[in-house]
Formats: structure tokens, sequence, C-alpha cells
């Protein structure tokens, strides 16, 4: 039986490698060895950069419904309270951007928070 050599599938796992790469500096983006290291350490990167991101927009959430929220003469929590005692199930995003885009609505929203937690 005829030997088979690896070159065509070694190149194919290289240029693989090397495309991942492009737009890296340096032998980052043209060596394979340098590439595949920063490849893989950007592919987990990227991962677990799925996972911060919704942690860093719920914090932004929670942020901007805090100063709407103290506009209106209460802090987050007392808020998130009072609406939970007003039977109000409003996700953070939905309020952040009740919060952002309409303050009177938002505003409704605070009153009847904080006629429940009186």
């Amino acid at each position: 039986m005829a030997r088979v050599k690896g070159g065509m599938s070694a190149k194919k796992k290289h240029n693989r490698v090397l495309k991942l790469a492009k737009g890296y500096r340096g032998a980052r983006s043209k060596q394979y060895r340098v590439a595949k290291q920063s490849v893989m350490r950007a592919l987990t990167s990227s991962y677990s950069g799925r996972k911060e991101r919704k942690r860093q927009f719920r914090r932004l959430w929670i942020a901007r419904i805090n100063a709407a929220a103290r506009i209106n003469g209460l802090s987050y929590s007392k808020f998130m309270y009072g609406l939970k005692l007003a039977n109000i199930t409003m996700n953070r995003k939905m309020l952040a951007e009740m919060a952002v885009n309409d303050a009177a609505g938002f505003a409704q929203l605070a009153e009847v928070a904080k006629s429940k937690l009186a």
C-alpha cells in the first residue's frame, strides 16, 4: 500500500488557524505555532466574555434604575421591593429602558412602589 503523507491535511489545519488569527499583530498572524496559542486563548476568552457580557448589562441596568429611582425619592432596593409588593413583574432591562426613555412612566411606577411601601 502506498504511503500517504500528511502535507495536505497539515496545510489545511494551519490555514484554518491562521485565518482565525487574521488581524493579530506580528507573528501572531503569520506563524502557525504562535497563532495557534493566540487563537486558543482568544476562543477561551470569547466564551467567558459571552458570560461576562450578561453580568455587565445587568449591572448597567441596575445602575440606571437606581439613578432614576433616586430622582423619584426611592433607593433601588426599596423601589424593587415596592414593585414586588404591587405584583408588578417587569425585568430590569425594561425598567432601565423606561428610566432612560420614559421618565413619566417610570415616575408612575415609582409612585406605585411608594404607595405599597407605606
